[in-house]
């Protein structure tokens, strides 16, 4: 039998393949069929800061409107207190899922304040989250920020939320930095214990027929895996941080894959989305079918094979690559009589 145990942010695991973020963490039970299928651990969806203050300032102005409109009306107006803002919702569901199943919980959060990622971060591991996932998601459109400012204010909020709990700290990033090692070395001097890759970007697209815009949610695809195993390659020889990979993971071959090139952790959520909770079981047997059959007796002993500092043929990571690549594709011609 194939051992697939590992280890993600000083995390013992029973396998490599763990539940993303994703709305089905608001179903206690369709997590526990997840986990029972074989996921090792499971990351909650993302707690937006944005969308609790926007709850809060719209229950404050519902109720302060009404408050002076009636000389009884402080009688008959419900309190503040009896509603469930900020992140009490998040929290309750936190601690449900604590209950209900015996794998690491990874509260999400995704804020815009210092104290706001702090304050949520301090709630999380008092109510039981085993690590923090932050998502570094900032869309920057004021010409006058720099790189150096954007990723220094990141790094600042990294430090602080890290020197804030005493759980392990991973950290979400996309893949659009100058340098990714670089940022990446950045994150473990501010304090982070992991890195996951890379953060989905849900972009609108323009609907032609309304002449609006179309939000529809569009799942990943094993195609959007290649960027993610480049970025493993050449990191995982570079940083002793925990790595996750999230995006495109759909197979146990994909999961493979990932693993070959040095991540600690595939992080599954469209595949789950598409197909259901039990196909993390699928993907586990796939993924221990394709280590046996390739003579590996565990997850750790294929981990970073294909590492850029490892793999017989580093060169492939590299930019002569890229050459290669276009030199090996040929458009077809037509021919003529």
């Amino acid at each position: 039998m194939v051992d697939l145990k590992t280890t993600w942010l000083g995390l013992p695991l029973k396998g490599p393949i763990i539940l993303g973020a994703s709305p089905l963490t608001h179903d206690v039970e369709a997590v526990a069929a997840a986990v029972a299928a074989g996921a090792s651990a499971v990351v909650m969806y993302s707690l937006f800061e944005e969308q609790v203050v926007h709850e809060q300032m719209a229950a404050h102005r519902f109720i302060d409107s009404r408050a002076d409109g009636d000389a009884e009306a402080s009688g008959f107006l419900p309190d503040v207190d009896v509603f469930s803002l900020g992140a009490e919702p998040y929290l309750r569901q936190l601690a449900r899922l604590r209950e209900r199943i015996q794998v690491p919980v990874i509260a999400s959060l995704n804020g815009v304040s210092p104290g706001g990622w702090t304050d949520y971060a301090r709630a999380c591991e008092a109510r039981g989250a085993d690590a923090i996932e932050l998502n570094l998601y900032d869309v920057v459109t004021d010409p006058e920020q720099s790189p150096k400012q954007v990723e220094d204010r990141q790094l600042a909020v990294v430090e602080m939320v890290a020197l804030a709990v005493e759980v392990p700290v991973t950290v979400k990033i996309g893949p659009f930095y100058t340098s990714v090692p670089s940022f990446v070395k950045r994150l473990a001097t501010a304090g982070a214990d992991g890195v996951t890759l890379f953060n989905r970007f849900y972009q609108p697209d323009v609907d032609l027929d309304s002449l609006g815009v179309d939000r529809r949610l569009q799942l990943s695809t094993s195609r959007e895996l290649p960027l993610r195993l480049h970025t493993l390659a050449a990191l995982s020889s570079q940083t002793s941080l925990s790595l996750a990979c999230t995006g495109g993971v759909h197979t146990g071959r994909d999961a493979a894959k990932a693993l070959l090139c040095g991540a600690d952790v595939l992080q599954v959520t469209s595949a789950v989305l598409e197909h259901g909770p039990a196909y993390i079981g699928t993907m586990v047997d796939q993924l221990r079918a394709w280590l046996k059959e390739t003579g590996y007796v565990s997850s750790d002993e294929a981990r970073g094979v294909l590492a850029m500092s490892s793999a017989p043929e580093a060169h492939v990571w590299a930019r002569l690559n890229y050459i290669r690549l276009l030199d090996s594709h040929r458009v077809p011609t037509t021919r003529t009589e």
